[in-house]
């Protein structure tokens, strides 16, 4: 930390800047990243002598090339999407250079709801239907489009297509112009119990066999389980797929401040599980977890030295 009040000393001196912002990319109203955004804002402003944070609004692909490009320092991720950016996999047209693994927080879930009365009991029934899902950019319409895929189906298959957040996807389904509505964030999701307070509710579960399928597209999909009863009226387990939320950090900036960053999010893992629950007992070694992105050498050094990663 005494290298990281140099730097910014140093910053001070030369008059380059007051102090050094942290902008965070997070995710749209509604979901789980923008809230969990703020509070990680917070955590740094206060733990990370003269810097500032501040919170920007975003989606899981975008973020990714907010990082690389240098728009942000840090960015919520879905380390699926991350690591196709590494590997200059679509949809990123190259491989992503700048992109570090700060830390891994939870998993989310992959999930469709659908109205009772609409008649579908199955992805394939979207067919001809209205969804809502979210605009470009976003994994989780990365994942539906993938999805509609391994049932032969494409949005051209759909009666309608919106590409909003998940508030107005809620507002859709309450009104009934739109039939279904996908997401990947926690369970509960919020929107889906803002939903089901209004109108009857269905989810989808996908099959082994099209599971199987979906990771002939991406070997990072995992299976994921929602249990009965979780959501009103959902009295049945829901089989599903999801991703782990990881954050992401320039590779150009200090290893001392990036220590600094990692030591201070361990520090406070606490208060993070209080704003999203699923980050609730977060523990180093979680957060150390490989998804598959090169780690920052500086939450390398924090994590080895917690003895966390060898």
């Amino acid at each position: 930390m005494l290298l990281v009040a140099g730097l910014l000393a140093g910053l001070l001196l030369s008059g380059q800047a007051s102090a050094l912002e942290l902008r965070i990319m997070t995710g749209p109203q509604g979901g789980s990243w923008y809230p969990l955004g703020g509070a990680i804002a917070e955590i740094l402003k206060q733990e990370v002598p003269g810097t500032t944070a501040s919170v920007l609004p975003g989606a899981g692909i975008i973020n990714i090339q907010g990082v690389e490009t240098g728009q942000t320092e840090i960015g919520f991720g879905n380390s699926v999407s991350t690591a196709d950016a590494i590997a200059g996999r679509e949809p990123f047209k190259a491989q992503a250079k700048n992109v570090r693994q700060l830390a891994t927080l939870y998993m989310q879930y992959f999930q469709i709801v659908v109205l009772d009365d609409a008649g579908i009991k199955s992805v394939a029934d979207l067919k001809g239907k209205s969804i809502a899902v979210q605009p470009r950019g976003n994994t989780g319409e990365q994942m539906t489009r993938e999805l509609l895929q391994v049932y032969g189906l494409s949005y051209k298959d759909m009666a309608k297509v919106s590409h909003v957040s998940y508030n107005d996807a809620v507002a859709l389904m309450k009104d009934g112009h739109a039939q279904a509505f996908t997401l990947i964030t926690t369970v509960p999701a919020a929107s889906i119990l803002d939903l089901a307070s209004s109108r009857k509710i269905r989810m989808l579960t996908l099959s082994d066999d099209k599971f199987k399928e979906l990771q002939k597209i991406n070997s990072g999909y995992a299976r994921r389980e929602i249990s009965k009863g979780i959501y009103p009226g959902v009295d049945y387990d829901v089989r599903q797929f999801g991703t782990y939320t990881h954050l992401m950090i320039r590779a150009d900036l200090p290893e001392d401040l990036v220590y600094g960053i990692t030591k201070a999010l361990a520090r406070n893992a606490d208060s993070l599980g209080a704003v999203v629950k699923d980050v609730k007992g977060l523990t180093v070694k979680e957060m150390a977890f490989d998804v598959g992105v090169p780690y920052h050498p500086g939450a390398l050094k924090f994590y080895k030295e917690a003895g966390a990663l060898r």
